[in-house]
């Protein structure tokens, strides 16, 4: 399997991929070094296409995105992949990390079909935004570079490229942003004024609703917020049973919506955005930046914070 998974590295990287280094003028990564440790550096290097030579290139192709689907009525999920996602993809109870999203190997296994549908989905019509930097997928110098560890933690993203493979899942040059650019636009300045005075829906299992609108009002913005409450837990594998309960409580005008939902924010994202024909967006660490509960994210995260509140 492991030379397998070395095939999918390699198709992307000859399909016009390679490791660039991340940076977005006017965010600052070095307190999340200093307190999570130098190793934290391998993921400001992450996939680029060739079509894209910087990351603010990225973040303007997102931005664009998402004004077009808020203003054109088009659905547009936009989905974050990293560790606790290729866990589960894995079917391995690792995913259980932060939050509970998964009761046993038997749910994990009776949910993946509708999880590669869903991803099947965004590939199309969205954003597949996977984190993939050299800590977590061991680029080989050569394709016939064998794995000597079956398990081995450095591979978790290529287990990820496999699972896409496997599922007719194909990553490509307009569909893919790396990762942190969706931390960077959502925590910026630019994302809060592109919303402001649009109905916004945050699908979230808190919401401080002072404190929310506080946030916004720093970045000179004010959005119409409206608030549907999820399960802090097992949304990944219970969706089904939760779906038309939630869905009935967005507001039918919602120009745009939030998703926080850990693993299972994947099923949320496309069938919010489909039945609303809007952009929905996995915000995860940022809805706790906005409630100001970073502590549930274990603090901050990379690509989060703008120097004096620059936010481009």
């Amino acid at each position: 399997m492991n030379g397998y998974q070395l095939k999918t590295l390699g198709a992307l990287l000859k399909k016009g991929f390679a490791f660039n280094h991340l940076a977005i003028p006017g965010i600052d990564n070095s307190p999340v070094i200093e307190r999570f440790g130098e190793q934290m550096r391998l993921e400001e290097k992450c996939l680029f296409h060739s079509g894209v030579s910087a990351g603010k290139e990225y973040f303007q192709r997102l931005h664009d995105r998402i004004v077009i689907g808020m203003n054109q009525g088009i659905a547009t999920p936009v989905v974050r992949f990293a560790d606790g996602e290729y866990a589960f993809y894995a079917k391995s109870l690792q995913c259980n990390g932060l939050y509970k999203q998964a009761e046993s190997r038997k749910t994990i296994e009776t949910a993946l079909p509708l999880h590669a549908k869903c991803l099947r989905f965004v590939s199309q019509y969205g954003v597949v935004a996977p984190l993939i930097h050299p800590g977590n997928s061991n680029p080989p110098k050569r394709f016939f570079y064998i794995f000597e560890k079956k398990d081995d933690g450095g591979a978790l993203a290529l287990r990820f490229l496999n699972f896409l493979d496997e599922n007719q899942i194909v990553i490509t040059g307009e569909n893919y942003i790396p990762f942190y650019v969706l931390y960077a636009y959502l925590s910026s300045k630019l994302f809060a004024q592109s919303v402001d005075g649009k109905k916004l829906c945050i699908v979230n299992s808190t919401y401080d609703e002072q404190t929310v609108c506080n946030w916004f009002a720093r970045l000179q913005s004010k959005p119409d917020i409206s608030f549907t409450k999820i399960p802090d837990c097992y949304v990944a594998t219970q969706w089904r049973n939760m779906k038309d309960n939630i869905l009935k409580e967005i507001p039918s005008q919602t120009e745009i919506c939030l998703v926080g939902a850990g693993i299972g924010a994947l099923l949320v994202s496309v069938d919010v955005s489909r039945k609303f024909n809007i952009p929905v967006i996995d915000a995860g660490h940022v809805l706790n930046m906005m409630n100001s509960r970073e502590d549930k994210s274990n603090g901050d995260r990379m690509f989060t914070l703008w120097q004096n509140d620059v936010g481009n």
